[in-house]
């Protein structure tokens, strides 16, 4: 259940030249081959970049696919863990455009920032670092895939799908709980991975809430962020306090 008061929805676009969107199992090394759609980890990452802060928890409703889903597979040498260089064939997907809707809600885990609760603050930041861009660099999945954000209108203009009534794509990674964002027993102290089987309905796939998915697989114990070195969190209301 939602615990802030208004919508506090963003509406926006972001564009580049490739995408990389994969499972954690995919980032160690070895051939890469990018889902064909932006799992919903990789999103919130991008809403991360454009504001974050520990107040809050970004829910990734929506996104649509604009441009036809195209790849290309790239012949890339990255560096061995052992020493030297390899060589591997990376499956990007090019020429991304997709429009995104999302909102926020509290976070509950981190009590000592209920003073920080200003939603229409957080909302116009969102909105406005929406329009400047974004505050950090926007990567479509990976890091060599810089991406592009700019406001938009959700589900405005002409979409490769649209008149496609229903595509499906399988088994897919949604996305990792981590403890700071844990929202229920099993996944308090806990990293946890979630897998959903995504359904694209002209053009939009619809996201599950991360609890929502049908496939939970815990990853091991984890310990809250802390912010701050020393005895209590960072919670940004007396960063300028005296400290003794």
């Amino acid at each position: 259940m939602k615990n802030t008061i208004h919508d506090n929805i963003v509406e926006f676009q972001v564009t580049g030249d490739y995408g990389l969107f994969t499972d954690p199992i995919m980032r160690v090394g070895g051939e890469k081959c990018s889902y064909q759609v932006p799992t919903y980890e990789a999103l919130k990452g991008i809403l991360h970049s454009v504001y974050w802060k520990p107040t809050l928890i970004w829910i990734v409703d929506a996104v649509r696919i604009i441009n036809p889903i195209q790849t290309e597979v790239k012949g890339i040498r990255p560096i061995k863990y052992s020493g030297g260089n390899d060589l591997s064939y990376y499956t990007y997907l090019k020429n991304c455009r997709y429009q995104v809707r999302a909102h926020f809600e509290w976070n509950e885990n981190r009590p000592e920032l209920a003073g920080d609760r200003n939603e229409n603050k957080h909302h116009e930041i969102a909105k406005r670092m929406i329009r400047k861009g974004g505050r950090r660099d926007i990567f479509l999945g990976t890091r060599e895939c810089q991406g592009y954000v700019e406001p938009c209108v959700f589900g405005e203009g002409k979409g490769a799908y649209d008149s496609i009534p229903e595509l499906s794509f399988g088994l897919m990674y949604h996305g990792i709980t981590y403890a700071d964002e844990a929202c229920s027993a099993e996944t308090a102290g806990k990293m946890t991975a979630n897998f959903w089987y995504p359904v694209m309905k002209n053009g939009v796939v619809p996201f599950l809430r991360p609890e929502e998915c049908p496939l939970h697989k815990p990853l091991g114990d984890m310990n809250m962020k802390i912010f701050g070195a020393g005895r209590e969190n960072f919670s940004g209301l007396k960063e300028f306090g005296e400290v003794t």
